[in-house]
């Protein structure tokens, strides 16, 4: 909770001082009474006073009274807005580790199916992007608001061999400058969001595209995707099957996190595609969703509202007349 006029809280100090002096007014009568009446006749005389009543009224009233005041500087909570403006480049890797069967039903298969979801769930108005990339990088769909163009790149996804997670940054900040400007003519807010199994192989190096991501001012998200102990079988017409072996292609971490700790980004990493689906869930609430004020005077006062005719209902019901 937040006020937007917090200076007007000064207010309440007259309120604490009301409060204070209607504790002095009941000690004091509490005195008064006490002094000017005989103690043996006093204790004598049956409790059918309203005892705690009396100060149930009042106490409503000066609650209602402090919301008053409070509401006066413009209470407010944060809430969850769609963006009306930004543009998001999703980048798949394609290279041949990602046909590994350590996620179900294969990492490919999983993350088009997490990156379908993701781009669904995104705001209506932000621009989508889709960039594949294995051993050069390419743009499939260039930044719209439109979603189909987007799902139906990523169901034709392909396999292809090495890994350019370089040329993949390189080409989705190309992807961006394309992206078609906002009202005012400006190019809207921008973010990267990239998954891959692996680590460059070939083109141009990540540090280059970080620089290049960096001087944007473009942040790049990273999701490591797979487990340490993914496997594919990489078919060999030279090779008989039986002969064919096994090749580790264990998940590499440390050079997608640091892409992402350069550039601003976040990193994620994710086993299954449960994980994979949460993680987009996260970088989605970042990435197409903002966290602004909204006042909350109207709570304010119709809580105190209800104090005060509570505290009306109850000294009328008890002393026929109001607080």
């Amino acid at each position: 909770m937040t006020f937007l006029a917090p200076s007007r809280l000064v207010l309440l100090i007259l309120v604490a001082v009301v409060i204070a002096g209607y504790i002095a007014v009941q000690r004091r009568r509490k005195h008064y009474a006490l002094r000017f009446s005989s103690s043996e006749l006093f204790d004598s005389i049956p409790d059918a006073g309203p005892g705690w009543r009396r100060h149930v009224p009042p106490l409503f009233f000066l609650a209602a009274v402090t919301l008053l005041t409070a509401a006066v500087a413009q209470p407010a909570r944060q809430v969850r807005v769609p963006r009306e403006r930004a543009t998001v480049i999703v980048a798949i890797d394609v290279s041949l580790s990602m046909q590994a069967d350590d996620v179900e039903p294969d990492r490919i298969n999983a993350a088009q199916q997490a990156a379908i979801r993701f781009i669904d769930e995104l705001p209506p108005t932000l621009n989508v992007g889709i960039v594949s990339f294995a051993g050069t990088a390419s743009v499939l769909v260039s930044p719209t608001v439109e979603r189909l163009p987007a799902r139906n790149a990523i169901n034709n996804l392909r396999l292809a061999e090495s890994t350019a997670i370089g040329e993949a940054i390189f080409t989705s900040l190309e992807a961006l400058r394309n992206a078609p400007p906002d009202e005012t003519g400006e190019a809207p807010p921008a973010r990267i969001v990239l998954l891959s199994d692996g680590k460059t192989t070939i083109g141009r190096p990540d540090a280059s595209a970080v620089a290049a991501a960096r001087e944007a001012e473009v942040p790049v998200s990273t999701i490591a995707f797979g487990t340490a102990g993914g496997f594919v079988v990489l078919d060999d017409p030279q090779t008989p099957q039986v002969e064919q072996q096994r090749t580790p292609v264990p998940v590499e971490e440390n050079n997608l996190r640091d892409i992402a700790d350069s550039t601003g980004g976040a990193f994620f990493t994710a086993s299954s595609l449960g994980e994979l689906e949460e993680v987009y869930d996260n970088i989605g609430s970042a990435v197409g969703y903002e966290l602004v004020d909204r006042e909350v005077t109207d709570w304010f006062a119709a809580a105190a509202l209800a104090l005060l005719l509570l505290s009306g209902a109850l000294s009328l019901l008890w002393f026929s007349r109001l607080p």
